[in-house]
């Protein structure tokens, strides 16, 4: 098992590296442009399915809570929370709304959206960038492997180089806490 855990370890590493190399710039721009949106008072809206409706919530209270200051709150929220509406929404007119439905019902001027899908190829998280764009809100995705149709759809895409879920939701997170650390070192 030694043998096997050291792999995963370099496995994560080299994903990590690669990003370092390659998307900088597109982190970056994520950074300033949710800067922007909170300084236009509006917000940041996040969502995915599973492990990425988890990475959404984390950096959703990340923004909300703290990251490494003591701040006044930041306006995030993850539509992945709600269970009441997901299965409402679900259980009436089907999954694939499930979040299209919410960005039209909160989503306002100012406001960025995030979808993240390890795949690209989530249809609710397509569904949700195409809601956002219809009504002229700025839009980011996460995912990896190709980008799937995500990678089609958003403003901003940054594709983790990798086709395992499980290092590109690693990298995911990793992005997530290098966005919430910048956009704090911005605004405060």
């Amino acid at each position: 098992m030694r043998e096997e855990i050291k792999d995963i370890f370099l496995e994560s590493i080299q994903v990590k590296e690669d990003l370092m190399h390659t998307s900088v710039a597109k982190i970056i721009e994520i950074v300033e442009t949710i800067v922007d949106c909170l300084k236009k008072e509006g917000k940041v809206i996040l969502f995915g399915n599973g492990g990425s409706a988890s990475d959404a919530q984390h950096i959703a209270a990340e923004f909300v809570g703290r990251f490494r200051k003591d701040r006044t709150a930041l306006a995030a929220i993850s539509l992945a929370t709600n269970t009441s509406v997901i299965t409402s929404l679900a259980n009436d007119y089907g999954y694939d709304i499930v979040f299209s439905r919410q960005i039209e019902a909160v989503g306002k001027k100012n406001d960025l959206v995030i979808g993240i899908s390890t795949s690209g190829k989530a249809k609710n998280v397509a569904l949700g960038l195409k809601q956002a764009k219809k009504m002229n809100l700025k839009t980011v995705a996460l995912t990896g492997g190709d980008g799937g149709e995500l990678s089609k759809l958003a403003d901003i895409i940054l594709v983790v180089p990798s086709s395992v879920t499980a290092r590109i939701q690693e990298a995911h997170i990793t992005i997530g806490h290098i966005i919430c650390d910048l956009v704090e070192r911005v605004l405060f």
